[in-house]
C-alpha cells in the first residue's frame, strides 16, 4: 500500500460536494460556449460601420439607452469599426 502523499496516491482528489457541483456547472457552461463557437457565434459583424450596428440594435427595442450608449463608446474605441 502506498504511503499517504506519495506520487502513486496523486490520482485521487477529494473535494466538497459543493465544489464538485460548481465544477460540473462550469464544465457544462464551457461545453455550451464551445458548441456555440462552432456555429459562428464569434464571427465578425457583417459591417464595419458602428452607426449601422447601433441603429440596428436600437430598432429591435430590446436594449436600454444606457446599454446602447455604452456600446457606442466601446465601438468608438474599437479599431475594427470605422469612425
Amino acid at each position: 500500500m502506498p504511503k499517504r502523499g506519495s506520487m502513486q496516491d496523486m490520482s485521487t482528489v477529494t473535494i466538497s460536494k459543493t465544489k464538485y457541483e460548481s465544477l460540473k456547472k462550469d464544465a457544462a457552461s464551457y461545453r455550451k460556449i464551445a458548441s456555440a463557437a462552432g456555429t459562428g457565434l464569434f464571427q465578425s459583424p457583417p459591417t464595419r460601420n458602428a452607426k449601422e450596428v447601433i441603429t440596428a440594435m436600437k430598432e429591435t427595442g430590446r436594449y436600454s439607452k444606457k446599454f446602447l450608449d455604452g456600446l457606442a463608446k466601446g465601438l468608438a474605441r474599437s479599431s475594427y469599426f470605422k469612425k
